[in-house]
């Protein structure tokens, strides 16, 4: 992945040491969002898209499967990484019911989390690999894991504001 067509995102690696500070202000952006309306916060636009609340949650468990997934490559050379069940998680950990302020500091606290870690890379870390199992199994350096996760911060923030936006239209 070079680019994300949807959302406009380019996966320039040279972001990597930078991301940890640039989380923290997505992070506030979600918090923003969380404090809409409830209901609308819980609606979804169709069976197959994620509600607002859903995809905060989902970016709340991102951050700290990531920073595990970071741990573990400076601990093990090249370790593969299992899939998070991304999908399995919305109702196994029933995000829909979740309380939008709880997430917000959760998702918080995920970010500072995912960025101590971040933080505490050396220069060689950053070249430290993994198999990451998204879009397909491939080995990818600890710098792309950082700008992929700000990508679905980033991309998710998006798809947050678009449902947003059109319930206050609607």
């Amino acid at each position: 992945m070079t680019a994300c067509a949807e959302c406009g995102f380019e996966y320039d690696l040279a972001l990597a040491p930078g991301v940890s500070m640039l989380a923290k202000g997505h992070a506030r952006e979600y918090a923003d969002l969380l404090r809409a309306e409830p209901s609308a916060l819980r609606q979804r636009s169709s069976p197959q898209v994620w509600s607002p609340l859903e995809y905060a949650c989902h970016m709340r468990d991102v951050l700290l499967v990531q920073r595990e997934r970071v741990l573990a490559a400076r601990r093990r050379s090249t370790p593969v990484a299992e899939s998070m069940g991304r999908d399995e998680r919305v109702e196994h950990d029933g995000y829909a019911g979740q309380d939008p302020a709880d997430v917000a500091r959760q998702l918080q606290d995920a970010v500072l989390l995912f960025g101590d870690v971040l933080d505490r890379l050396s220069p060689a870390d950053w070249d430290r690999t993994l198999v990451y199992p998204y879009p397909e199994h491939t080995e990818r350096p600890l710098r792309w894991v950082a700008v992929h996760t700000l990508h679905e911060l980033r991309h998710h923030l998006l798809d947050m504001s678009r449902h947003l936006r059109s319930h206050e239209a609607g």
